[in-house]
């Protein structure tokens, strides 16, 4: 693409961008067994690849997960981390909390792994220097990145983070050193959500924007 007026977004090209953002979903209970064509997890990835990164530094790594026996392996220690995170609550709150859906593990035909090698770039990196966590906020991009790609290409995405790190590095034969920064859950789905899951179920609701906006200091209004 050459410079100038070619780089500019068209207006349905805009209206695209703002579409993945607006319905892009946590789906955990929607997943469709048929496979993700090869393709289609190339451009994902390719597009997490893509994302931005402190000191171009690249962090990430990707563990594409199908084994229905490693899914298994993670299934079990989210059912043992759920059990504890339902105790943390009272009430209610834990009756919902049991209600509901929280992970696609085995239901969704592929399951994705994104790491953060913090010493990639060697002890010191271009931007890094004084915020040190700089290099695992990159790696979120990329879970963005490919959340948002996903959703253009028709597949839901689902974050299970009701995990015990120790035990999906062991499942996942992750080195020490490497951080797991998310679990993904990709596949066709039946639908997509009109709201996030835990708005619509009573969880919490979206706060207003005008809430969260300052200017020029903490606390100012806009």
């Amino acid at each position: 693409m050459s410079e100038g007026k070619d780089d500019a977004f068209t207006a349905p090209e805009r209206e695209a961008l703002y579409k993945a953002i607006f319905s892009r979903r946590d789906v955990r209970g929607q997943f469709r067994p048929d496979p993700v064509p090869g393709d289609v997890l190339d451009r994902i990835l390719l597009a997490a690849h893509h994302a931005p990164s402190v000191g171009f530094m690249q962090p990430w790594n990707f563990i594409v997960v199908t084994d229905p026996a490693v899914k298994a392996r993670i299934h079990a220690d989210f059912t043992r981390a759920s059990e504890e995170a339902a105790a943390m609550f009272e009430g209610e709150r834990r009756s919902l909390y049991s209600r509901l859906k929280l992970e696609g593990i085995r239901e969704a035909p592929v399951n994705l792994c994104i790491t953060c090698d913090r010493e990639r770039s060697g002890p010191v990196v271009l931007g890094r220097t004084h915020m040190p966590a700089m290099d695992l906020y990159s790696c979120v991009c990329a879970v963005q990145n490919l959340w948002l790609a996903a959703r253009a290409e028709g597949l839901g995405v689902g974050w299970v983070s009701i995990l015990h790190e120790d035990a999906l590095k062991e499942a996942l034969g992750i080195p020490e050193r490497i951080v797991p920064i998310a679990y993904l859950c990709i596949g066709h789905v039946t639908h997509f959500e009109t709201a996030p899951e835990l708005e619509s179920k009573g969880w919490r609701r979206r706060l207003p924007l005008e809430e969260l906006v300052f200017r020029d200091r903490w606390g100012a209004d806009r």
